[in-house]
């Protein structure tokens, strides 16, 4: 997949050498949503930030997103209700600056089974209604209509990039970390906060953490303006449109513990033809490209911070299951919390 920044920010961009900012005062693992989302809060409350990655936010599990905010596929944590409406709250906010990719975008979601209240992803968001059952698709016995923000994730992650390149922040990218001891060794920064989402399986080490493997097909939208949730009988299998103006994302699939990144084309037969069920519209729509991600699910999410001697400090941030994209902003507010207790600001 082909990344480019224009060129007025090349200069901000380092590449294979690793950081050599000693002055940064945290840094930041990770190019997601999670990552780049957190260093923006860190610079704008003052702070000096490098972010390194091993891959940069276009090849990132977050690209991947369809992305509908509601908190999916996240552990039992009482904190994820008032860090999801933090992240609403700013994604209306954002939703007015065009570039930013998000719109409050009214749809279905509907079930196989007959529901008598709404999922609980719809918490929150809003009014909930149920639909009329003449207008669900065939196959689903019950439904529910709402409106939420629904984010295009590519242009999405290209603003916060420019974010946090406007702002003094500084992304490098260089091969994956194995250790958190290459980070210690890679800058001076007093506080390092770890992003790395699936990648945290290795890095920390963290065995707690399990991916779920995703797969989306996208297509040339033919003018659907709506986004649709179907669940179905198998938790492995969720049928989802995501119109994102000039695209649409189709889905998907949440495979436990299944690690491929490599798009399998029976799957993405299958996905199209769920989604060709729900809204015919899509028959023979152009194929524009196939994604894989692994959405890092974990028990409870991992925000927190421990002690790496030597007055430097080490804060997690780390396992937000299918809720990444719905987390970030909450999250990145309780990680500043965090560092300035730490920095004593």
């Amino acid at each position: 997949m082909t990344w480019r920044l224009p060129d007025r920010r090349a200069k901000a961009i380092g590449y294979g050498a690793g950081v050599r900012t000693p002055a940064a005062d945290v840094l930041v693992i990770g190019a997601g949503v999670c990552g780049l989302s957190t260093a923006i809060v860190l610079l704008d409350a003052g702070l000096a930030v490098d972010v390194y990655a091993g891959e940069p936010p276009h090849r990132t599990t977050s690209a991947v997103a369809g992305a509908l905010w509601g908190a999916h596929l996240v552990g039992a944590d009482e904190r994820v209700g008032l860090w999801a409406a933090l992240t609403l709250r700013r994604f209306r906010e954002l939703a007015a600056e065009h570039e930013a990719g998000i719109t409050e975008m009214g749809g279905l979601v509907a079930s196989w089974a007959v529901e008598t209240e709404p999922p609980s992803f719809t918490g929150g968001a809003g009014p909930v209604t149920r639909s009329d059952p003449a207008d669900l698709p065939a196959g689903f016995a019950s439904g529910w209509r709402y409106t939420a923000p629904v984010i295009a994730m590519p242009a999405y992650l290209d603003y916060l990039l420019g974010r946090l390149l406007d702002k003094g922040g500084i992304l490098h990218l260089g091969q994956p970390l194995r250790r958190l001891a290459e980070a210690e060794s890679r800058s001076a920064a007093p506080v390092i906060v770890n992003c790395t989402g699936i990648g945290a399986r290795d890095l920390v080490p963290d065995p707690a953490l399990t991916p779920f493997r995703g797969q989306v097909v996208v297509m040339a939208n033919p003018g659907l303006a709506e986004f649709f949730v179907g669940e179905r009988n198998s938790p492995d299998e969720v049928t989802y449109i995501f119109p994102h103006g000039a695209t649409v994302v189709l889905g998907g699939t949440q495979q436990e513990a299944a690690t491929s990144l490599r798009p399998d084309p029976v799957t993405a037969e299958r996905i199209i033809a769920g989604c060709v069920a729900v809204e015919p519209r899509l028959a023979g729509a152009p194929i524009l490209g196939h994604r894989v991600g692994l959405r890092p699910v974990r028990a409870r999410v991992r925000l927190e911070a421990q002690s790496l001697g030597g007055r430097r400090y080490l804060v997690h941030n780390y396992g937000h299951g299918g809720a990444g994209v719905t987390l970030s902003w909450g999250c990145a507010k309780a990680v500043l919390t965090e560092v300035a207790a730490l920095l004593g600001r």
